[in-house]
C-alpha cells in the first residue's frame, strides 16, 4: 500500500451542506440559576460540515474533491461561498430558497457539553433542484474516480437522486460509497459500500443491535439482502469497525488511544475509504486506512479533518506491524519521519529480563517527543558486556517484547559495544539514559539536540532478577 497513490484522486461527494459553529471555552463553575455548566467563550470559529466536511478530509490527504449540493439563501450561505474559496474546493452548488443548517456546539475543558441545531424539521428539495443536480452528475460522474453520497438527511439525497447517482456510477464502473440518514434505504440499492454507525445500523434493522461481532453480522446480513446492497462498513466507536458483504465478516478493532470527539470522524471514514479506493488500494487495505484515520481524527476536539502527514505517520509506525526493523531501515525511516516534523527520542539498552524499572524509563521516554526509537544491544554485544552467560533472552525475543509496548515506536538491534553509529545516524532530538551517568560520559551526545537522564527506579535490575532465580 503506497500511500502517495491517492494524492491528486478525483471524489465527488454529492450531499447536504452544513455550517458546524464552535464556542470553546472553559468551565469553572456552576450557574448560580441552574444546575449547569458556565462556559467562559475563549474562541469562537465555523467550519464546513456534512458532504463538504468529506471534501475537508480529502483535501487533507491531498486528493481533489469536488461538491455537488445546494447553498442557502442567507448569512451563512455567504459564509459557505467564502469558505469553498478559502479552501480553494471544487465545488457546484445550486442556490435554494431554504436557509443553511448550521449546528453550533459549545465546549468546555476539551467537552462537548451542548449542541444546537438551526434547521427545518422536514426537508425536500424542488423538481428544478433535482433536474439541477442530476445534469451536473451526468457531466461530473465521468470525469471522477469514487463518488460519494453524503446524506445527512437535509433534503438532497432524496431517492431520486440517490438512484440517479448509483445508476450513473454503475453505468461509468465507479464505487459508489453512501454514508446514509434515516429509516428508508431502498434508494440506496446496488451501491458499493454503505457506511452505518451502530445506532444508524440499529434503526434500519428495527431493533437495538448490541455491539457485538455476532449480532452485527446477523444484523448486517439482513440489511444486505434486504436492500440489495454489496456491502456494509459499520463504524462500532470503542470496537472499531465491521466489514460484511456476501462472503465474509471481517471486525477490525479500534485505532484510536485516546478519545475527546467523535464529532466528523464518519466524514473522515468515508473521504479516506474514497481515496484508498481511488487509488485501487485492496478493499482490506482500505478499510484498515479507513479506521486508522479515524482512530486519529477522533482523538482531536471538535470537526477536525485527517491530514496526510498524519496518515503517512500512522502508516510508518504500524505498517504490517512492523516496530523491530533493521539496521538498513533506520536511516529511510528517520528521513520520513523528520520531514515530517516528528520529535525522535531515542534510548537504548540490553533489555535482557525486561522489568518494571525499563518500563518506566521508556515511558517518561515516550512523554518527551512524538517517536521513541529503542536501540538494543546484540546476543554478541551483550556478551561482550556482561559475560558469557548473557543474555538470558536473545536479541529477537527482547526486541519483540520492547515493541510490544505502546509507548515504543520502533526497535532496532546494533551489533556494536556502544550505540554511537546507530546515534550518529539518527541525530535524535532527545538522547534519553536511565541511572545517574554524568552527561560528559554519554555516548553521542554530540549527535543529539537535547540530553535527558531519567533516573532508575530503587529496587529493580535484571542482575538482581537473576540472582534471585540461582
Amino acid at each position: 500500500m503506497k500511500l502517495e497513490a491517492i494524492r491528486g484522486k478525483r471524489i465527488l461527494i454529492i450531499g447536504d451542506i452544513l455550517i458546524d459553529t464552535y464556542y470553546v471555552g472553559d468551565v469553572k463553575r456552576i450557574s448560580p440559576e441552574a444546575p449547569v455548566p458556565v462556559v467562559r467563550v475563549n474562541n469562537t470559529y465555523s467550519v464546513l460540515g456534512g458532504a463538504a466536511n468529506v471534501a475537508r478530509n480529502l483535501m487533507g490527504i491531498e486528493c481533489n474533491p469536488t461538491v455537488l449540493g445546494l447553498i442557502g439563501n442567507d448569512e451563512n450561505g455567504k459564509l459557505v461561498n467564502k469558505m469553498f474559496e478559502d479552501l480553494k474546493a471544487e465545488n457546484v452548488l445550486f442556490p435554494t430558497l431554504e436557509s443553511t443548517v448550521t449546528k453550533i456546539r459549545i465546549l468546555g475543558n476539551n467537552q462537548q457539553i451542548a449542541r444546537l441545531d438551526f434547521e427545518k424539521e422536514f426537508h425536500s428539495i424542488s423538481r428544478d433542484e433535482e433536474l439541477l443536480l442530476t445534469q451536473a452528475m451526468e457531466k461530473l460522474i465521468p470525469e471522477i474516480d469514487v463518488v460519494v453520497v453524503s446524506d445527512y438527511g437535509k433534503g438532497v439525497c432524496n431517492e431520486l437522486i440517490c438512484k440517479n447517482a448509483i445508476e450513473l456510477s454503475s453505468r461509468y464502473n465507479k464505487p459508489i460509497i453512501i454514508d446514509p440518514k434515516g429509516f428508508d434505504w431502498h434508494k440506496y440499492e446496488n451501491a458499493t459500500i454503505v457506511t452505518p454507525n451502530l445506532k444508524e445500523l440499529s434503526d434500519i434493522y428495527g431493533e437495538e443491535v448490541e455491539n457485538r461481532d455476532n449480532p452485527i453480522h446477523i444484523a448486517g446480513r439482513f440489511i444486505l439482502n434486504k436492500y440489495n446492497i454489496h456491502s456494509l462498513l459499520i463504524t462500532r466507536s470503542e470496537k472499531g469497525m465491521s466489514f460484511i458483504d456476501r462472503q465474509t465478516s471481517v471486525h477490525i478493532s479500534t485505532e484510536a488511544k485516546e478519545v475527546f470527539d467523535v464529532s466528523g470522524a464518519g466524514d473522515t471514514v468515508v473521504a479516506v475509504l474514497a481515496a484508498a479506493l481511488a487509488a485501487k488500494f485492496s478493499l482490506h487495505d482500505a478499510i484498515n486506512l479507513s479506521n486508522k484515520a479515524a482512530g486519529i481524527v477522533v482523538g482531536k476536539i471538535g470537526t477536525s479533518p485527517i491530514l496526510y502527514d498524519e496518515l503517512e505517520t500512522g502508516i510508518l509506525k504500524r505498517q504490517n506491524n512492523k516496530k523491530v526493523i533493521s539496521a538498513d531501515d533506520v536511516q529511510e525511516i528517520v528521513k520520513k519521519l523528520k520531514g515530517m516534523h516528528s520529535k525522535i527520542v531515542f534510548t537504548n539498552g540490553c533489555f535482557d529480563i525486561l522489568h518494571q524499572g525499563h518500563v518506566s524509563c521508556l515511558q517518561e521516554a515516550k512523554k518527551l517527543g512524538d517517536i521513541l526509537i529503542v536501540g538494543v544491544n546484540s546476543d554478541d554485544s551483550v556478551k561482550r558486556l556482561k559475560g558469557p552467560s548473557r543474555p538470558i533472552n536473545d536479541e529477537a525475543s527482547r526486541s519483540i517484547i520492547l515493541s510490544a509496548l505502546e509507548c515504543v515506536d520502533y526497535v532496532t538491534v546494533f551489533a556494536d559495544d556502544t550505540p554511537l553509529e546507530l546515534i550518529k545516524t539518527i541525530c535524535p532530538d532527545v538522547l534519553v539514559k536511565g541511572g545517574d551517568y554524568a552527561i560528559e560520559d554519554i555516548v553521542g551526545r554530540e549527535f543529539a539536540k537535547e540530553i535527558v537522564i531519567i533516573p532508575f527506579l530503587e529496587g529493580f535490575s535484571t542482575t538482581s532478577i537473576i540472582d534471585k532465580l540461582y
